[in-house]
């Protein structure tokens, strides 16, 4: 099981071609196997993206989050006590934000790697990412 960066979820639906080799292993492993977290906050994250039309799609926003979820074995994970309680206290040398947060602080709670192009995420000890 992984969980998938905001932009790994939009560039594995729109640009495959960004995404480094590792990353499109760990997507086709995770889809053949046990699946790819879809942090609740990346809901938010598209929509906010396609509204300020720095995400362009053909299709409205709902369209393009069902197509998303019948595209992949995506799990759609929601904010948890634990997750609430690490994404307060995980990156705290960095001003990473409130997404980046919740996304990280999913990965590390339920023991999943992490695939993300964020250089700061991947620096990060807190956290083991792929890319």
């Amino acid at each position: 099981m992984i969980v998938a960066d905001t932009h790994i979820i939009i560039w594995d639906a729109l640009s495959p071609e960004k995404l480094s080799k590792k990353a499109k292993a760990a997507i086709l492993e995770a889809n053949g196997n046990d699946g790819i977290i879809f942090c609740d906050i990346s809901l938010w994250e598209i929509s906010m993206l396609m509204n300020r039309n720095r995400v362009k799609v053909d299709v409205s926003y709902k369209e393009f989050i069902n197509l998303l979820f019948n595209s992949n074995n995506y799990i759609l994970q929601g904010i948890d006590p634990d997750i609430a309680d690490l994404s307060s206290k995980i990156f705290k040398n960095t001003e990473n934000d409130p997404a980046d947060k919740l996304i990280a602080a999913t990965a590390v709670v339920k023991k999943a790697r992490l695939v993300t192009a964020d250089r700061t995420m991947r620096s990060s000890s807190e956290v083991t990412t792929i890319w």
